[in-house]
């Protein structure tokens, strides 16, 4: 492909807001917790594109209790559930059809969601467009299941062989070429913008799955499904890229800025318990906080290893009491403390 001007200049600014959150990802304290809220975000977003509509705190709720929530947050949970067997899974197995399906299942554990058949490659034709529509009227038709089999075979020697392009572009073109070959009766473009993270990593790009270009899709999604559409009706592979390398610098940077964030949180309070007797143990408390910055006592208690739930519960009234936890079910048992300012750490509004 010939490369336009705006092409390298986006390509430019991708590869050097992916290389500065690389470098920034070194230095943290605790980098495998602080993985956890990012994948979570990226699950609320991404399924929020699909139509499920949890949010960020009700996710956390429901991972905490799963007594409400209903199957929107069931969903959302489970999309949590794919990312995180994808990224281990990764430890074991190269990325492939059979990691892929095996994501997929996950992703769909508990649903009762007719006709899909979890971690199975779709056996009929599909189509893609808005209720109502018919293979003659949709705007997009998937490859029939021979030539879709053909295709994925394709796309895993291609993710495994070698290829001249910068790494960044490649990614770009897997993510089409998946959402394009459309192997999934649904779950597709979670599953997609799942491989997307999980090549950075496999790529090493990135020391952890930091970088989930979600928010960005949501944020502009009608020119996301215009721009993947684009290459399929005219190979219109420059707006494509152009799209997709512009997610990559915006959500580095809006990552490398939470990071920061959550760190001068950690901070803060590093420094405001340093003269508690149970400083270390505090310190425990929060580094589990900022990855799980909603949770019981009983949570707690197993996140930090603690002796037993009465030691938990008092380090937990301290962080009360400091102003750093707020229970706010107001039940005598079971419950449940939300961590406020790692959330707004997290949602872009903190201010310490």
């Amino acid at each position: 492909m010939v490369w336009s001007t705006d092409l390298v200049s986006q390509l430019a600014k991708a590869e050097r807001g992916l290389a500065a959150l690389a470098e920034k990802s070194k230095d943290l304290a605790s980098p495998h917790t602080l993985v956890q809220p990012f994948i979570r975000r990226e699950a609320v977003l991404s399924s929020r594109i699909e139509g499920t509509l949890t949010s960020y705190d009700e996710l956390y709720r429901f991972e905490t209790d799963r007594r409400g929530g209903g199957a929107d947050a069931l969903e959302v949970a489970n999309c949590v559930r794919a990312l995180e067997y994808g990224i281990a899974r990764l430890e074991t197995l190269p990325l492939s059809l059979r990691l892929i399906r095996e994501t997929h299942s996950e992703l769909f554990q508990g649903l009762n969601r007719q006709p899909v058949a979890p971690g199975e490659f779709r056996r009929s034709q599909t189509w893609i467009g808005p209720p109502g529509s018919t293979i003659e009227n949709a705007p997009y038709v998937p490859p029939p299941v021979d030539d879709m089999l053909a295709g994925l075979n394709i796309l895993e020697r291609y993710i495994h062989g070698p290829d001249d392009l910068p790494v960044l572009a490649r990614i770009g073109l897997i993510h089409y070429q998946f959402e394009a070959i459309h192997p999934f009766l649904d779950g597709n473009g979670r599953i997609g913008r799942l491989l997307i993270a999980l090549l950075l990593v496999l790529w090493d790009l990135l020391p952890h799955p930091w970088l989930y270009l979600s928010g960005y899709f949501e944020a502009n999604r009608q020119a996301y499904y215009e721009r993947l559409l684009g290459v399929s009706e005219r190979g219109d592979w420059d707006a494509w890229l152009l799209l997709f390398l512009e997610a990559v610098g915006r959500q580095s940077d809006e990552a490398a800025a939470a990071l920061d964030r959550l760190e001068a949180l950690r901070e803060h309070y590093e420094t405001m318990l340093r003269d508690e007797r149970t400083a270390d143990r505090l310190m425990q408390v929060i580094d589990f906080l900022l990855g799980h910055p909603m949770a019981t006592v009983r949570q707690i208690e197993g996140g930090i290893g603690a002796s037993d739930f009465k030691t938990a519960q008092r380090y937990v009234e301290k962080l009360v009491e400091r102003g750093v936890l707020r229970e706010f079910t107001g039940r005598k048992r079971n419950r449940i403390y939300r961590a406020d300012q790692i959330f707004e750490a997290i949602e872009g509004t903190l201010d310490v």
